[in-house]
């Protein structure tokens, strides 16, 4: 039973980090790209920085996000195979839906899917009481479990909506005078907000997986208390990196050329408003849909 338990807890871990990769993957091409579509940047050179500034993200941003992620259930109180196996289901479902989204070349948040997977698996084996839903703690003004995910997804796609629009109508206004060069500058200035727009995305979204990684150990009791290792945020960023600079260009065209011509200037105030919004999220431990945001 020692072995199974091992080998089932091993294998979550595994699958949490496949998750993590397929995130990367799936979710690039919505860094990349309007910084592509505006002709900032070649898709090797943005995919090159984009990947470097992920990485950086998750090592430098702290685990707020992953403690809101480790606290959506509570299985304490479950034997623990069933509850890795409980887990090990979850992060499963998840990373078919990237895949199949991949494969359609569909935009899809996998925030969703992952919180999703999570509450339906624990849902369904083990009942809904085992679900942090955070109802009666809204009631007193707390934010937690359930609740906090869903109003960061919710609200989420409206603050970047309010900040693009307000970014685009400020910078607008600045360069309503300009000749066409300065489309040339804001070219050059996308290097410095898809750098932003990439550690903002890395920040965010490896935590998601440390999070889940980091529910695991305490599962398995290898450690106690809900702290995340520096291996696990080394591991997840590692991961969503290699998941990045693999590119997931199906969607790059569905993203930056199917749905709207990109200029530099929309570019621009895309990536600056997606920046801001989803670092505010990670400050306040809010996961948030990059897909969605963008």
């Amino acid at each position: 039973m020692i072995e199974a338990f091992t080998i089932v807890a091993a294998i979550a871990i595994i699958l949490v980090l496949v998750f993590d990769c397929s995130n990367g993957f799936h979710d690039s091409a919505n860094i990349i790209a309007t910084v592509i579509a505006s002709r900032a940047m070649t898709p090797a050179m943005a995919v090159l920085i984009v990947g470097v500034f992920e990485f950086i993200g998750p090592l430098l941003s702290g685990t707020a996000v992953a403690n809101t992620i480790g606290s959506v259930v509570d299985l304490s109180e479950v034997e623990r195979l069933d509850a890795v196996r409980i887990i090990l289901c979850a992060v499963s479902g998840a990373v078919l839906w990237n895949i199949v989204t991949w494969w359609k070349g569909l935009p899809s948040s996998s925030s969703h899917a992952l919180v999703g997977g999570l509450i339906g698996a624990v849902a369904n084996s083990v009942g809904g009481h085992h679900v942090v839903w955070g109802f009666s703690e809204l009631m007193r003004g707390n934010v937690t479990g359930v609740t906090k995910v869903l109003l960061a997804l919710l609200i989420s796609p409206f603050a970047g909506f309010v900040c693009g629009f307000i970014i685009h109508k400020v910078v607008r206004r600045l360069l309503s005078r300009a000749s066409t060069k300065a489309n040339r500058w804001l070219r050059g200035l996308q290097y410095v907000t898809s750098m932003g727009l990439a550690f903002s995305h890395g920040s965010n979204d490896a935590q998601k997986s440390m999070g889940i990684i980091t529910l695991v150990l305490m599962l398995a009791g290898w450690q106690e208390g809900f702290h995340v290792p520096f291996w696990v945020v080394l591991a997840c960023s590692i991961s969503l990196t290699v998941g990045v600079m693999s590119g997931g260009w199906r969607i790059v065209r569905t993203l930056g050329f199917a749905i709207y011509r990109v200029r530099p200037l929309h570019a621009f105030d895309s990536q600056l408003a997606s920046s801001a919004v989803i670092i505010a999220a990670s400050l306040v431990g809010a996961p948030v849909s990059t897909t969605h945001v963008v």
